[in-house]
């Protein structure tokens, strides 16, 4: 059965690919009908950046999506204090007409109640100042992943993360996101088993989605990045 599954995992992957293909054929080709420069078009299409740490960094996005415009801007290690004294060479030089923001679970590794409260204000901060810089830019905010602290024996890869924590985090983030009329993607439950862990089925180090995972990430993102839901 957990064969089977693989397989059509990843089939499914390999038809979000073709998709996503499709999509910017046809988004290159109906700009082609229009008056403006070549460069003036494609650049309208050259603005999704996903912004966030290795689980940004190591998304196969040329291999998923092919000619989509997306720029990936995932630095592994990252923390929150490193993204915002960068958002000008991360963000801000890419002229972004959309922002997908996954950061946090590295300001976590060491479950302390004053990083926890950092990683809150400085994700709020990286928000505000995207928004003051690009007023018209639309930011997803994705929910930090679950942690499977059974599938890393040696602690190298999780560390002292808890999801209880990881949980906490997310709820204000989702309040803030709400009050401030930013666009949240809960990927922490469609990423978790029925024991609120990150599902070994997504993950093979407790931290970093796998080849389903990612493909099951993908699944959840294309619609947004359509623009259909």
């Amino acid at each position: 059965m957990k064969k089977i599954r693989k397989y059509i995992y990843l089939i499914i992957l390999i038809i979000l690919a073709f998709l996503a293909n499709c999509f910017n054929n046809m988004v290159l080709a109906k700009t082609g009908k229009n008056e403006e420069s070549t460069e003036e078009k494609i650049r309208k299409y050259e603005n999704i950046v996903f912004l966030g740490d290795s689980i940004t960094d190591y998304y196969p996005i040329d291999e998923i999506y092919g000619d989509l415009p997306i720029i990936n801007s995932g630095i592994s290690g990252y923390k929150t204090t490193d993204i915002l004294p960068r958002l000008e060479e991360m963000v801000y030089r890419y002229n972004p007409t959309s922002i997908y923001l996954l950061i946090g679970t590295n300001d976590l590794i060491q479950n302390k109640e004053e990083d926890k409260e950092q990683a809150i204000e400085n994700i709020k901060e990286i928000l505000k100042k995207i928004t003051e810089k690009k007023k018209k830019a639309k930011i997803y905010v994705e929910s930090i992943y679950p942690i499977n602290t059974n599938l890393d024996k040696t602690k190298d890869m999780v560390g002292k993360r808890e999801n209880e924590t990881i949980m906490e985090v997310n709820e204000e983030i989702k309040k803030y996101c709400k009050e401030n009329k930013y666009e949240y993607i809960d990927m922490y439950s469609e990423l978790t088993d029925s024991d609120g862990n990150f599902s070994k089925e997504y993950t093979n180090d407790g931290l970093h989605p796998n080849d389903l995972g990612y493909a099951k990430i993908t699944r959840i993102l294309l619609p947004y990045i359509y623009g259909i839901k």
